[in-house]
């Protein structure tokens, strides 16, 4: 089923974010059905830096691709800004094609962008990412892969510029839209009235940031068709990998943390060592 036909369906999409191939399966074996690979998740794990439009489209395109090779789940991607102006969005459509994503992201804000959370943000003009839009809908492989509009304009211009923008970004042949940062629960159901039954619409949920933290049953009942989880992981191994380098730094051994983490064995069964070794036996030279 392509992401275009499961995101009909009533029952809301749940995409959390991921960063690599580990990730990914993790999230798979979880019974996750989709995926979103943010740009500040690479950021945060490639980098070890903030999400200020610091990743490149390379770096992302070749995270794509690493996690494609490891499950074939639809994996929503962010492009940004689209890297540039219409030509290099056109372009980002190829390489995150190619590399196996079901969805591109692409956002109105300036280049290089930030978190939509954080504060400070400019954007392009209306007309600018209209045309990133429609460039995007004409480079694109195949009709399944999605189109997400995202505006920032609700710390910028204010909400209702906000959904003018979006009116203006689904005319261009968005997809989907995604009017980030919507800063309270009357602004995220006025989103939900305004676009009832003419397009789905994406929630983001950031725990800390300027959206009120929603369930997925209680935004699929806003009309809310997916909802993405972003930097959840990130946030979770991070405060994870602190302390556990704290205990180490601290006993010079692992003891103290073993009821925390995997052993090797323990590892080894999550990624499937014993049926890779397996699957390569079955082509060894036979005698």
């Amino acid at each position: 089923m392509s992401i275009r036909e499961r995101i009909a369906k009533r029952d809301i999409l749940i995409a959390p974010g991921v960063y690599d191939g580990l990730t990914a399966s993790l999230a798979e074996a979880a019974g996750f059905e989709s995926l979103y690979l943010s740009g500040a998740a690479v950021a945060y794990t490639r980098l070890g830096r903030p999400d200020i439009g610091l990743t490149s489209v390379t770096e992302m395109a070749e995270t794509m691709t690493l996690i494609a090779d490891r499950t074939a789940l639809p994996v929503i991607i962010d492009a940004d800004t689209g890297f540039g102006n219409a030509l290099n969005a056109q372009r980002t459509m190829r390489l995150y094609e190619r590399a196996g994503a079901s969805a591109l992201q692409v956002e109105d804000q300036t280049y290089p962008k930030r978190c939509g959370h954080l504060a400070d943000k400019s954007l392009i003009s209306t007309g600018e990412m209209t045309g990133k839009v429609r460039a995007m809908a004409d480079a694109r492989h195949s009709e399944d892969t999605l189109i997400i509009a995202r505006t920032d304009a609700v710390a910028v211009e204010g909400f209702q510029a906000a959904i003018d923008r979006a009116e203006s970004y689904l005319e261009a042949g968005a997809d989907v839209l995604f009017i980030e940062a919507p800063q309270s629960r009357e602004q995220m159901n006025a989103i939900s009235m305004q676009f009832d039954g003419r397009a789905p619409l994406l929630a983001n949920m950031v725990e800390g940031g300027a959206t009120p933290i929603s369930s997925a049953a209680d935004l699929q009942d806003q009309g809310f068709s997916i909802v993405i989880f972003p930097g959840g992981i990130v946030r979770a191994l991070a405060h994870t990998a602190q302390a556990y380098y704290q205990s180490l730094h601290a006993h010079g051994s692992n003891r103290p943390f073993a009821d925390r983490m995997f052993d090797f064995p323990g590892l080894n069964e999550v990624i499937g060592t014993k049926e890779m070794l397996a699957k390569g036996a079955e082509y060894d030279a036979k005698e």
